[in-house]
Protein backbone atom coordinates (compact mmCIF):
# COMPACT_ATOMS: atom_id res chain seq x y z
CA UNK A 1 0.00 0.00 0.00
CA UNK A 2 1.42 3.43 -0.90
CA UNK A 3 2.13 5.91 1.87
CA UNK A 4 -0.32 8.80 2.10
CA UNK A 5 0.35 11.99 3.94
CA UNK A 6 -2.59 13.30 5.93
CA UNK A 7 -0.73 16.48 6.83
CA UNK A 8 -1.03 18.35 10.10
CA UNK A 9 -4.50 18.26 11.61
CA UNK A 10 -5.84 21.81 11.86
CA UNK A 11 -9.57 21.28 11.80
CA UNK A 12 -12.26 18.85 10.89
CA UNK A 13 -15.59 18.65 9.18
CA UNK A 14 -18.63 16.57 10.02
CA UNK A 15 -20.27 14.93 7.01
CA UNK A 16 -23.72 13.31 7.07
CA UNK A 17 -24.32 10.46 4.64
CA UNK A 18 -27.80 9.06 4.04
CA UNK A 19 -27.77 5.27 3.74
CA UNK A 20 -29.23 5.61 0.24
CA UNK A 21 -25.82 6.96 -0.88
CA UNK A 22 -24.09 3.64 -0.10
CA UNK A 23 -27.00 1.21 -0.32
CA UNK A 24 -26.32 0.10 -3.91
CA UNK A 25 -22.58 -0.33 -3.34
CA UNK A 26 -20.98 -3.68 -2.64
CA UNK A 27 -19.21 -4.18 0.70
CA UNK A 28 -15.75 -3.43 -0.75
CA UNK A 29 -16.91 -0.22 -2.43
CA UNK A 30 -18.84 0.85 0.68
CA UNK A 31 -15.75 0.42 2.88
CA UNK A 32 -13.52 2.21 0.34
CA UNK A 33 -15.92 5.15 0.20
CA UNK A 34 -16.09 5.40 4.00
CA UNK A 35 -12.29 5.16 4.34
CA UNK A 36 -11.70 7.84 1.70
CA UNK A 37 -13.96 10.22 3.62
CA UNK A 38 -12.39 9.45 7.01
CA UNK A 39 -8.86 9.74 5.57
CA UNK A 40 -9.83 13.26 4.50
CA UNK A 41 -10.17 14.14 8.24
CA UNK A 42 -13.95 14.05 8.21
CA UNK A 43 -16.12 12.77 11.01
CA UNK A 44 -18.74 10.75 9.17
CA UNK A 45 -22.29 10.27 10.40
CA UNK A 46 -24.13 7.56 8.48
CA UNK A 47 -27.86 7.07 8.62
CA UNK A 48 -28.29 3.42 9.57
CA UNK A 49 -25.54 0.92 10.22
CA UNK A 50 -23.16 -1.31 8.34
CA UNK A 51 -23.48 -5.07 8.39
CA UNK A 52 -21.49 -6.63 11.27
CA UNK A 53 -19.01 -8.18 8.81
CA UNK A 54 -18.53 -4.76 7.16
CA UNK A 55 -17.84 -3.13 10.52
CA UNK A 56 -15.26 -5.84 11.27
CA UNK A 57 -13.67 -5.42 7.83
CA UNK A 58 -13.55 -1.64 8.21
CA UNK A 59 -11.76 -1.98 11.55
CA UNK A 60 -9.40 -4.61 10.12
CA UNK A 61 -8.56 -2.47 7.09
CA UNK A 62 -7.82 0.56 9.25
CA UNK A 63 -5.60 -1.49 11.55
CA UNK A 64 -3.63 -2.65 8.49
CA UNK A 65 -3.21 1.00 7.37
CA UNK A 66 -1.58 2.10 10.62
CA UNK A 67 2.11 2.54 9.92
CA UNK A 68 1.54 2.64 6.16
CA UNK A 69 -0.40 5.92 5.96
CA UNK A 70 1.48 8.85 7.46
CA UNK A 71 -0.17 10.38 10.54
CA UNK A 72 -2.99 7.81 10.48
CA UNK A 73 -3.72 6.36 13.92
CA UNK A 74 -6.91 4.44 13.18
CA UNK A 75 -10.59 5.23 13.60
CA UNK A 76 -13.17 5.55 16.32
CA UNK A 77 -16.49 3.94 15.46
CA UNK A 78 -19.77 3.89 17.36
CA UNK A 79 -23.25 2.71 16.46
CA UNK A 80 -26.16 4.28 18.26
CA UNK A 81 -29.40 2.33 17.98
CA UNK A 82 -32.90 2.91 19.35
CA UNK A 83 -33.48 2.25 23.02
CA UNK A 84 -35.32 -1.04 22.40
CA UNK A 85 -38.25 -0.13 24.66
CA UNK A 86 -40.81 -0.64 21.90
CA UNK A 87 -43.28 -3.50 22.02
CA UNK A 88 -43.21 -6.69 19.97
CA UNK A 89 -45.34 -5.39 17.08
CA UNK A 90 -43.42 -2.14 16.85
CA UNK A 91 -40.11 -4.05 16.72
CA UNK A 92 -41.59 -6.46 14.15
CA UNK A 93 -42.73 -3.59 11.89
CA UNK A 94 -39.36 -1.85 12.19
CA UNK A 95 -37.50 -5.10 11.46
CA UNK A 96 -39.68 -5.81 8.43
CA UNK A 97 -39.24 -2.26 7.09
CA UNK A 98 -35.46 -2.44 7.59
CA UNK A 99 -35.30 -5.80 5.83
CA UNK A 100 -37.26 -4.49 2.83
CA UNK A 101 -35.30 -1.22 2.65
CA UNK A 102 -31.96 -2.97 3.09
CA UNK A 103 -30.60 -1.23 6.18
CA UNK A 104 -31.14 -0.53 9.87
CA UNK A 105 -32.54 2.99 9.82
CA UNK A 106 -33.19 2.97 13.56
CA UNK A 107 -29.44 3.42 14.06
CA UNK A 108 -26.77 6.01 13.38
CA UNK A 109 -23.10 5.18 12.78
CA UNK A 110 -20.37 7.65 13.68
CA UNK A 111 -16.87 7.10 12.27
CA UNK A 112 -13.96 9.45 12.71
CA UNK A 113 -10.17 9.42 12.46
CA UNK A 114 -8.48 8.70 15.81
CA UNK A 115 -6.27 11.76 15.28
CA UNK A 116 -9.40 13.90 15.70
CA UNK A 117 -11.82 11.76 17.70
CA UNK A 118 -10.44 10.78 21.08
CA UNK A 119 -13.48 8.82 22.23
CA UNK A 120 -17.18 8.35 21.57
CA UNK A 121 -19.24 7.75 24.70
CA UNK A 122 -22.84 6.70 24.41
CA UNK A 123 -25.59 6.06 26.87
CA UNK A 124 -29.37 5.91 26.51
CA UNK A 125 -29.84 9.68 26.71
CA UNK A 126 -26.85 11.24 24.96
CA UNK A 127 -23.79 10.85 22.77
CA UNK A 128 -20.51 12.47 23.75
CA UNK A 129 -17.86 12.98 21.10
CA UNK A 130 -14.52 13.78 22.73
CA UNK A 131 -12.04 15.38 20.35
CA UNK A 132 -8.25 15.55 20.49
CA UNK A 133 -6.70 18.99 20.76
Amino acid sequence: MAKRNLGKIKGFTIQFMPYSEIKALGSDERIRKILSIVLGNYILIIQGRLKPEEEARLIGDTMAMIGHVKNFKGIELAVIAGNGDEGFFSNFKKGLANAIAGGDFGAVTIIGPATIVKEIKKNPRKIELMLNR
